[in-house]
């Protein structure tokens, strides 16, 4: 049953290594699942589950591979309830007196009662209080009544009352396109990781410490500079108009970056990239860097980003003096075509939803002008924008 588990989840695109396989047999050898089907998921996820996008295709996988299952022990693997014996046939309704009158059993005699009935029941059954079947007040089955008991075979819940609820799916569906959250980010943005040791040597090498002690007979205190996040990113944030609505998004885009990068300039503009940015949008119309000097500043193998939404009138990329700001002396995709010829690691970020990209003439330019290297602001689209960065 386990290597089919393994074996499965390999079919559905979940990918699971040998190795994790193998690690998980031994925790089971351990004992570590403590017999339950409940602690085997969240053990047998940790073990096998490294990326969120693929919790939905485990939670299915787990559900078919284990459907029934309440207990690992053997007994209850062998045993098999024909699903005809399950079938709703008639609902049990008890007066208040009669239920309190049922008697509860508790866990481990629940259990073990359940198991002895799965051994030695032979048949279908309706109504009473013993045997799996429905419509009783037997512990086990469906559309009856017990105060604590196993259901089995019902499509829903009638009294609340299961201590364990049999065929029931309670995950969340998660996937490579929801919008991301800081946490989220920080960790896609993670793969932009490039470390080196530089700066002044303040941090102890103890390693080296101990080696060098041993060695000389006496203490050799080493030092070495703080491994650090190498990379350098350079962000132009677009600003204003149609990005308001997208403001959550990028402030959180912008708090994740600041805290990855210690190598992070950014600058903001609007719409489209001119000959002018700016680090504070109070002062956009006074105090401008030309983009010149951030072409001249910041060296070739700094990581460019663009954010924004991409989305305005086509003029205001293609056409001298078709800024909805100011009147350009050049268009907006000379400057931006300057920016890619200058920092070959550039790509755009898009918080509109991919699927509207098309219907956007000025995000079909920009793109094209990225030579597509746009990606939308989703997990999977900014993993990619960073796989596209550090290629």
């Amino acid at each position: 049953m386990f290597l089919q588990f393994f074996t499965s989840l390999r079919d559905a695109q979940v990918p699971v290594t040998l190795r994790e396989y193998l690690t998980l047999m031994e925790a089971l050898d351990a004992d570590l699942a403590d017999y339950t089907v409940e602690n085997f998921y969240y053990l047998s996820r940790a073990s096998l589950v490294k990326d969120e996008r693929n919790l939905d295709k485990f939670d299915r996988v787990f559900g078919t591979v284990f459907k029934g299952l309440e207990s690992l022990l053997d007994a209850m693997e062998k045993a098999e309830i024909p699903e005809e014996w399950l079938k709703k046939l008639a609902e049990k309704y008890l007066t208040e007196e009669e239920k309190k009158q049922i008697e509860a059993m508790g866990w481990d005699k629940l259990m073990e009662t359940l198991k002895k009935r799965l051994e030695e029941q032979k048949g279908r059954h309706q109504g009473g209080s013993k045997w799996i079947g429905t419509a009783g007040t037997s512990p086990f089955g469906a559309h009856g009544y017990n105060p604590e008991g196993v259901r089995i075979g019902q499509e829903k819940n009638r009294n609340n009352r299961a201590v364990k609820v049999w065929d029931k799916r309670e995950f969340k569906d998660l996937d490579g396109n929801v919008e991301l959250g800081i946490r989220n980010i920080k960790v896609a943005l993670r793969r932009l990781r490039k470390f080196a040791r530089t700066g002044a040597p303040d941090e102890l090498d103890l390693d080296t410490t101990i080696r060098e002690t041993a060695n000389h007979g006496y203490l050799d205190v080493h030092m070495r500079p703080e491994r650090r996040n190498a990379v350098k990113l350079l962000v132009f944030f677009d600003i204003g108009g149609s990005m308001d609505a997208h403001i959550e998004q990028v402030e959180e885009l912008f708090s994740a970056a600041k805290s990855e990068f210690k190598h992070m300039e950014y600058f903001y503009f609007h719409n489209c990239l001119y000959e002018g940015v700016w680090k504070q949008n109070k002062r956009r119309f006074t105090d401008r860097t030309p983009t010149w000097d951030v072409l001249h500043k910041y060296p070739h193998d700094y990581k460019v980003v663009f954010v924004g939404d991409a989305s305005m009138s086509p003029y205001e990329i293609m056409v001298p003096g078709g800024s909805v700001e100011h009147v350009n002396e050049e268009p907006g995709s000379v400057w931006l075509d300057r920016i890619i010829r200058t920092y070959p690691h550039t790509v755009w970020l898009n918080p509109v939803q991919q699927k509207h990209w098309d219907y956007s003439e000025s995000t079909t330019i920009i793109k094209r002008i990225f030579a597509n290297r746009m990606y939308p602001i989703t997990i999977e689209g900014l993993e990619n924008a960073m796989k596209e960065l550090t290629h």
